[in-house]
């Protein structure tokens, strides 16, 4: 019979997490940030067992997740951005490369490296992904709101849960 490898369900407290915030586009990232951190926390992770490194943009974060992935200080990295659409090509270069360091850092050094990159076409879209008091429409509710941060209406909290889950399972299959 195959045998099916599932994360384990216990408590993460016992677990390390390194966030990588981009600067750029304070206000959502800085609420992504804040999403991630109450997700980890819920799930039992220790204020002191996450560490936050600032870099200035979306461009800078897999070489700031690569010390952090690198260190073996951590169970999973979470990388936090935002690139918004403009009038040239800069969005599109920007986007693919941080998706593609993120990615190839998490097969290098086999620690989840977890991208969570806004990539929108305006601000009131990162907004509505980022901002939960901001969101309304298709919840029924309307601008200011309060929502309670989740990981369906914070991409912060949902890469947090990626990292969650990811750290768990490769604790399994080790």
């Amino acid at each position: 019979m195959v045998q099916l490898i599932q994360p384990s369900t216990k408590s993460a407290s016992d677990r390390r997490f390194g966030i990588v915030a981009a600067r750029f586009n304070a206000e959502i990232t800085e609420a992504m940030l804040d999403g991630a951190v109450q997700v980890l926390q819920d799930a039992g992770v220790s204020e002191s067992a996450i560490e936050v490194a600032r870099v200035p943009g979306a461009f800078e974060l897999p070489i700031a997740c690569r010390s952090m992935a690198r260190s073996g200080r951590f169970d999973a990295v979470i990388a936090l951005g935002c690139v918004i659409r403009g009038e040239t090509p800069h969005f599109d270069f920007v986007a693919a490369e941080a998706a593609r360091g993120c990615m190839q850092l998490g097969l290098e050094t086999g620690v989840p490296v977890v991208f969570g990159v806004l990539t929108t076409d305006t601000l009131p879209q990162a907004r509505h992904r980022a901002v939960p008091e901001l969101r309304s429409g298709s919840d029924g509710g309307t601008e200011g709101d309060a929502e309670k941060i989740t990981p369906r209406s914070n991409k912060g909290a949902e890469a947090a849960a990626v990292a969650l889950e990811m750290s768990a399972l490769l604790e399994e299959i080790r």
